[in-house]
């Protein structure tokens, strides 16, 4: 077949001709190269943070501000959402704290309790997630103070005055797990809601039943001074939180460093695009301008071909041939220069990083996106020259016989 002519004559043209191809391989990895270390730097950093602020839970948190009313039925519609990934409430902080105390400690510790339940994210590493009444998981801080591990047996006691007198209980826990030191830094437990709920009965002078604790009947129905709420993912954030204020509801969020960050992300990618479109227009302007010249100095070679039965279009695929080998030879000496630059990099910013963290990196699609943007364009650069070629006439080479 004659496009496999085609292939065979521009192969052999263009390794015979290897000074001018390494020219143009060069100077295609003159202008891809720094681009390939712009957008590792431009991704690894940005690309770091946003890390950073997906993996963090916290900054997930849309925490409301001040005391609010907030039954069971609108709780669980807000449960229901989709950008809401986990939703518990909360009993009022003062009595939400419980005195804690163990065998292996002689200090009491006045302790906050935290309402938690299945799905917790600041949770997400612990094996073990407190429930019913008697299972807690308690802060590194608390966890310290106190000298406990996994499995071991506290006592916890809160008091009150009732009917004027001042009344004392105490409650059997178990330590099923230690939080994270980010989960909660002060000391503090993870809890059941129904443990804060009894905290906040028994304090309230209710009766609670479920543990022996007498006083007045409780509630019939309840509401909740507050929630803690996470957002599904972090651009979910800025939603959730609009939505409740829309509801009234006033909350505090992470929301102006996450569009920070977002904002950085957009900026960059504007000013690589640019960088990288003017760079890509230029090289393929140079590129085209360069194969039109070769193919203007081969005339007499293509008018040649033409006379020996190959038609146009064959005669348009050996610049565009010759285009593609350029375009792969100079992406992978492209690749090769943002490796040894971004190991340098790296290693250079080594100490200043995390364990495993890496400041210049690229993944396998964007070397696979940076190969078939750079084919398209040389080829689409060759188009030019392919056109040229097409206008030879066979008569030119019986013109130079």
């Amino acid at each position: 077949m004659r496009i496999f002519k085609t292939l065979r004559l521009a192969t052999r043209d263009y390794t015979h001709e290897w000074q001018m191809s390494g020219c143009f391989v060069l100077a295609l990895a003159a202008v891809l190269g720094p681009m390939l270390v712009l957008f590792g730097l431009k991704f690894g950093i940005i690309g770091g943070m946003l890390d950073q602020l997906i993996e963090d839970p916290a900054n997930r948190e849309i925490r409301p501000i001040g005391s609010g009313r907030y039954d069971v039925a609108w709780l669980d519609r807000l449960r229901k959402q989709p950008e809401v990934a986990f939703l518990v409430p909360r009993t009022r902080s003062i009595a939400a704290t419980l005195q804690l105390k163990s065998t292996t400690s002689n200090r009491i510790l006045n302790t906050e309790m935290i309402s938690s339940d299945f799905g917790d994210p600041m949770l997400s590493l612990v094996e073990h997630l407190p429930q019913g009444l008697h299972k807690i998981v308690l802060s590194q801080n608390a966890a310290r103070k106190l000298k406990v591990k996994p499995g071991d047996h506290i006592d916890g006691s809160l008091a009150r005055r009732y009917r004027g007198k001042r009344e004392r209980v105490h409650i059997d826990l178990e330590v099923v797990d230690i939080a994270p030191a980010l989960a909660f830094a002060r000391d503090g437990a993870f809890v059941n809601l129904l443990l804060l709920e009894a905290l906040e009965d028994f304090r309230d002078g209710h009766a609670v039943p479920a543990l022996g604790w007498s006083g007045s009947p409780p509630p019939q129905e309840r509401s909740y001074p507050s929630f803690r709420l996470y957002a599904t993912s972090i651009y979910d954030v800025a939603g959730v939180k609009q939505a409740l204020e829309e509801q009234g509801v006033e909350v505090r969020t992470k929301a102006a460093d996450i569009e920070l960050v977002m904002k950085m992300d957009r900026n960059l990618s504007t000013i690589y695009w640019a960088i990288a479109i003017i760079g890509l227009v230029g090289f393929s302007l140079s590129l085209g301008a360069s194969l039109w010249a070769n193919v203007d100095r081969k005339r007499k070679e293509l008018s040649v071909l033409r006379l020996v039965g190959f038609r146009t279009g064959d005669i348009i695929w050996f610049p565009m041939i010759q285009a593609l080998y350029t375009g792969i030879l100079g992406w992978a000496l492209a690749i090769g220069f943002y490796r040894l630059a971004a190991m340098a990099i790296n290693d250079m910013l080594s100490t200043q990083l995390a364990e495993g963290q890496q400041v210049c990196v690229l993944l396998p699609e964007h070397y696979a996106a940076a190969l078939v943007i750079t084919v398209v364009a040389a080829v689409l650069a060759a188009a030019l020259a392919g056109m040229r070629s097409a206008r030879i006439e066979p008569s030119e080479g019986l013109r130079e016989i």
